[in-house]
């Protein structure tokens, strides 16, 4: 039996602090027990329920951090935010991660959402879609071609040149982490996959079947564009998902008994990457889907 579709995991954010040697632990486990890829969340900072505030670990330092330790699993931020570096800066973050993974990085990206660390950090929080197309097109020509030059009303870069250049020809994958209908309509045409948040579609096969079709309507006449999805896992020991945002009691979360048939309802709608949100994100927990990515392995 061949797995229906790849299968990453989402290490911790702000669940709770994870020392950096932990945190890679965490990374060298789920590529032991058989994930496929290992992503990490491109946040700077969360209010938490009961007036606590926390921030990860910075994201492309930590994916250098894992790219260094692992030797087979894909890699990314889980996504981007467009709005936290300059766009050709972005670039050269994603060339050099590719580097040091040897060619394993999928560049998730996205405008960013949470306002909370936007003010906190002095990033503008105005127009952020429209800032955004501005560095989708500055980052997607530096990976892919080596160079740009664009001036825009935001972004303004003259004969930038990116060297030394990503390992694969042609750059990593890029992924948008976006269905709105203005995000679509910018990234379909230039990005290689789309992906959505477990929240967005309610956690279903049901509710990614219909968010799917609205991507697909949206796409553009002959361009193929992989879709991927979050999906959110609870476990014995899972007490709701909470980081910065409310855990929607209402939104059934996939239990591990459930997890093979969601993986292969979803591949069969085309789903050809799943990025697994497990509650609570623990080293027994990968440990547990370990069992489960064996079984669909057959």
């Amino acid at each position: 039996m061949t797995r229906p579709c790849k299968i990453g995991v989402q290490l911790p954010e702000v669940e709770r602090f994870v020392a950096m040697p932990d945190y890679l632990d965490l990374a060298r486990r789920a590529e032991a027990v058989g994930f496929d890829s290992i992503w990490v969340g491109d946040h700077l900072l969360y209010d938490l329920p009961g007036g606590t505030t926390r921030g990860p670990h910075e994201a492309w330092t930590t994916l250098a951090a894992i790219a260094a330790v692992t030797e087979r699993v894909e890699i990314g931020p889980l996504v981007a935010s467009t709005a936290f570096h300059a766009p050709a800066m972005l670039a050269k973050l994603a060339s050099t991660v590719d580097a040091v993974s040897q060619g394993r990085l999928i560049l998730g990206i996205g405008a960013g959402w949470n306002r909370r660390e936007f003010d906190a950090y002095g990033f503008p929080y105005d127009k952020r879609v429209s800032r955004f197309e501005e560095a989708l097109t500055i980052v997607s020509k530096l990976l892919r071609e080596g160079r740009a030059a664009f001036h825009g009303e935001f972004y303004d870069v003259d004969d930038c040149v990116l060297d030394p250049p990503p390992v694969r020809e042609g750059g990593p994958p890029i992924m948008l982490g976006s269905n709105s209908p203005r995000m679509l309509r910018i990234g379909l045409p230039v990005v290689d996959a789309w992906n959505v948040w477990w929240s967005i579609y309610g956690n279903s096969v049901e509710g990614y079947a219909a968010i799917k079709r609205e991507v697909d309507a949206a796409m553009p006449e002959g361009k193929t564009v992989e879709a991927t999805a979050c999906v959110l896992v609870t476990l014995p020991a899972g007490g709701g998902r909470t980081m910065g945002e409310d855990y929607d009691a209402e939104t059934a979360p996939v239990t591990l008994a459930a997890l093979a048939d969601h993986v292969r309802g979803m591949a069969e709608l085309g789903a050809t990457h799943l990025q697994l949100v497990l509650d609570p994100i623990t080293a027994e927990s990968i440990e547990a889907v370990g069992g489960v990515l064996a079984d669909l392995d057959g």
